[in-house]
């Protein structure tokens, strides 16, 4: 699978540092705030998406060459099948191998509502952000 890739600002990809002051994490970007891939696995609600080109997105990967994310959608505009976390699991190496990768299709809550992630995951990378929609 090929993977697709968006620049953005590097500050969205900020690992930030622990603030003992506040007693959070301060400096953070909001690319990698949203990671949720523990929250996903755990049945429990995910960590505020971010905002992409207009859309929902949510990361499930970091590294320091980015962060995976996928799109967020509503139930009714997913085209494939809806499942949870633990309905994919069992499908182990198929679902590995999926081409719209391992979480298209996975239902998860935010903000007392459901949305599908999905696939395929695209990498989120530090660079300039696009500036097409100030012309």
């Amino acid at each position: 699978m090929a993977a697709r890739f968006h620049t953005v600002e590097p500050s969205r990809l900020a690992f930030g540092a622990w603030c003992h002051a506040s007693e959070r994490q301060c400096g953070e970007g909001d690319i990698r705030a949203s990671y949720s891939a523990d929250r996903i696995g755990m049945g429990q609600p995910i960590r505020k998406p971010f905002r992409f080109a207009g859309k929902l997105w949510i990361c499930v990967g970091t590294g320091c060459s980015g962060a995976e994310a996928y799109l967020l959608v509503h139930p009714s505009l997913y085209g494939g099948t809806v499942r949870t976390y633990h309905e994919r699991c069992r499908d182990g190496d198929r679902a590995r191998a999926d081409q719209a990768g391992f979480y298209d299709g996975i239902i998860v809550c935010h903000a007392v509502r459901e949305l599908v992630m999905a696939g395929p995951p695209v990498m989120f990378v530090a660079g300039e952000e696009a500036q097409l929609s100030l012309f």
